[in-house]
């Protein structure tokens, strides 16, 4: 549920004031025809390995190390708001929908110290992705990409 949410909400928080630079996106046509192969791929790495990869760096990681340098014995519930805070600020200014990216960052955060487990983050991440790549494939707006 929480994947759909932020999915919503980065699909509406996208107010000139909201985003930085403008993004060129990606766009699967080939010969003036959507390559559904190649959207496909971008939507597989969207879907499984971003999430993935970018939950065990922002979560796992950086997120318990702003509590402790010995961040492999930190517990998730322990992490206080102000370390959960900058790491979303940091998470949302990596994406040019900055404003978006912080809601994002709040609400994986949010999963992950609750239930002490990464996969609920990495899920709901996923989830986010895959939804917004279909959304994107249907409605060919590429800049989301």
């Amino acid at each position: 549920m929480a994947g759909v949410v932020v999915f919503v909400l980065w699909i509406n928080l996208g107010a000139s004031w909201m985003t930085v630079g403008s993004a060129a996106g990606f766009d699967p046509h080939t010969g003036g025809r959507i390559d559904y192969l190649l959207a496909g791929v971008r939507l597989a790495g969207a879907a499984l390995v971003v999430p993935l990869m970018e939950e065990l760096f922002w979560r796992s990681f950086l997120l318990r190390w702003m509590s402790s340098p010995d961040f492999q014995q930190v517990d998730p519930r322990q992490i206080g708001w102000k370390a959960g805070a900058v790491i979303a600020v940091l998470f949302g200014v990596e994406h040019s929908l900055w404003v978006a990216g912080i809601v994002a960052g709040v609400v994986y955060a949010w999963l992950y110290m609750r239930s002490r487990n990464l996969w609920s983050a990495v899920l709901a991440h996923g989830v986010t992705n895959g939804v917004l790549g279909v959304w994107i494939i249907a409605t060919e707006q590429w800049t989301y990409w």
